[in-house]
């Protein structure tokens, strides 16, 4: 995907960004994980999200946010995490997307009284940029093994959420799969993204049944 300074938690807040937050807020949390553990600062201990190094830190106030209330809070699962608190990670990411001129906060009143921000879209282009590519890379025929690990990461937690709308051809499952694969690049960060895809799909909304006539 182009946009390469994104972090993937961010990038995952602009490819699904039309998306409710209460939806969006998941599967940006689910980035922020999967990018600690690709950098070996959360560890997985038979399930359980762990910081290798209470005083790592990275640098990113995104990373470093959640680094550190994982490490402040009662142990949990992986799949647990995506949505615990899910909401403080989509914030920061947000904040972080206005310093980076791709939002801009616009701040108003509710009732006239209650102080509330909007966020919304100073670089729309890149939101299409992300998701025309999300597309080709998804429908398309480059080797799997070609994709980078973070772009690969995005798009399967991306799909597991259920906001990136499945293609009709046949082989997107296959495709998606080696895509996931591609993701892992060690077994210890397939388990992990495991656990991200496994929470992620209870987050997606159960298909509509047509009722019979």
């Amino acid at each position: 995907m182009p946009d390469g300074p994104l972090s993937l938690p961010a990038r995952l807040s602009l490819l699904v960004w039309d998306a409710d937050p209460s939806r969006q807020a998941p599967v940006v949390r689910a980035g922020a994980l999967a990018e600690l553990a690709r950098r070996g600062l959360l560890i997985d201990d038979d399930g359980i999200a762990a910081p290798r190094d209470l005083d790592s830190r990275t640098g990113d106030p995104v990373l470093d946010g959640l680094l550190e209330l994982v490490g402040e809070s009662f142990p949990h699962r992986w799949r647990v995490w995506v949505t615990l608190r899910a909401r403080y990670t989509l914030d920061a990411v947000r904040e972080q997307l206005v310093a980076q001129g791709v939002l801009r906060a616009e701040k108003h009143r509710v009732l006239g009284v209650f102080p509330s921000v909007e966020y919304v879209l100073a670089d729309a282009g890149r939101v299409r940029a992300l998701r025309r590519q999300a597309r080709q890379l998804l429908d398309g025929p480059a080797p799997s093994e070609d994709v980078p690990e973070q772009t690969a990461t995005a798009l399967v937690l991306a799909r597991a959420s259920g906001l990136l709308p499945d293609s009709e051809d046949s082989s997107h499952g296959r495709r998606a799969e080696a895509l996931a694969h591609r993701a892992a690049a060690t077994p210890a960060l397939g388990a992990v993204l495991r656990e991200l895809r496994a929470g992620l799909a209870g987050t997606a909304p159960l298909p509509t049944l047509t009722r019979g006539r």
